[in-house]
């Protein structure tokens, strides 16, 4: 118990120096989220508008830094980070709230996937090395190599512009508007089937290579020639002795990969043009929509820091001497 409560400790601190410096840097940039608008509108705001403008995006300069720090502070903590500039009058939570579901479903589904296939491939290359499992391992290290949106535009370019079967942009048809009905529900999974396998195959690789060198080295382990010897069932040996002491850097590994689902697949997102939080965050980089930045860059840390918080959970639960070491 003394060492969650002192994991907990770090990761509230962790979080507070993260909102700390999300509120610092663009302080820091030079210009302020109000360019982008002010530029649209060429100077036919008035003072009052502009004043209404720059409460609405915490910028007050009647306002010291200190308060100014202090109310973003309480406002984060309740889930108000601001107002988004590309996408006004719409706020930063529900622009992120519109576009999260996207990414973590196809990212998050994608990610287990890879983990499941890749690591038991590994399993199985391992356990059977110098056998065909073994030689198809150079191949998931190609596709390993070779980034997203090159595998990405690939795809597009023989499923989508060669061969006509698959979409290649849009997360579903615009005829359809987005609801709960079966004809919107296929549309999406129709459109998401090529940028899934984009991930699946750039990632699953990873996940292989890790896992068959894993169980390369645990199958010298003497705990595992004693268990031949009492003449456990292979099955049992691989499982329970085998595979569960090489799995756990893919467990912490994969517990990490949970917490960048919330980014996406950003390149994947933008070559695909798919209405993730990955391109809106595109979106957001190239017009300087500093308020919908600071408000993804908050979720990714939250969801990385309670990702590496489940790992160190796991952690404690499979491996004994962990919790010794505490």
């Amino acid at each position: 118990m003394r060492v969650i409560v002192r994991r907990l400790a770090f990761y509230l601190v962790t979080l507070w120096a993260a909102i700390s410096i999300n509120f610092i840097i663009p302080r820091l940039m030079p210009g302020t989220a109000l360019d982008s608008i002010l530029g649209r509108f060429q100077g036919q705001l008035t003072g009052q508008s502009m004043k209404a403008l720059e409460a609405a995006f915490g910028l007050d300069k009647q306002q010291s830094v200190l308060v100014q720090y202090w109310t973003y502070l309480a406002n984060t903590l309740t889930g108000d980070f601001g107002v988004s500039t590309n996408y006004f009058p719409s706020t930063v939570a529900s622009v992120i709230g519109e576009s999260m579901p996207w990414t973590v479903i196809l990212v998050g589904v994608t990610t287990v996937l890879a983990f499941l296939i890749g690591t038991a491939f590994g399993i199985v290359a391992g356990w059977r090395r110098g056998t065909a499992w073994e030689g198809a391992i150079p191949l998931f290290g190609l596709l390993s190599s070779m980034p997203y949106f090159w595998l990405g535009q690939i795809a597009v370019a023989l499923f989508a512009v060669q061969l006509d079967w698959l979409p290649f942009s849009g997360g579903y048809s615009p005829s359809l508007q987005a609801e709960w009905s079966g004809a919107f529900i296929c549309s999406a999974l129709y459109h998401a089937i090529l940028p899934a396998l984009t991930i699946v195959a750039s990632a699953v690789g990873g996940w292989a290579l890790g896992m068959r060198n894993m169980m390369a080295t645990t199958l010298s382990e003497s705990y595992l020639m004693l268990a031949r010897a009492k003449g456990l069932k292979t099955w049992r040996i691989v499982l329970h002795y085998a595979a569960r002491n090489a799995i756990l850097p893919n467990i912490a590994s994969f517990a990490l990969s949970l917490g960048f689902i919330v980014s996406g697949a950003v390149l994947v997102e933008v070559v695909f043009s798919y209405p993730g939080i990955g391109f809106v965050l595109y979106n957001a980089v190239t017009t300087n929509d500093y308020p919908l930045m600071q408000g993804i860059f908050l979720v990714i840390v939250i969801a990385v820091l309670l990702a590496n918080l489940a790992a160190d959970l796991i952690y404690l639960l499979l491996d004994p001497r962990t919790r010794r070491a505490a």
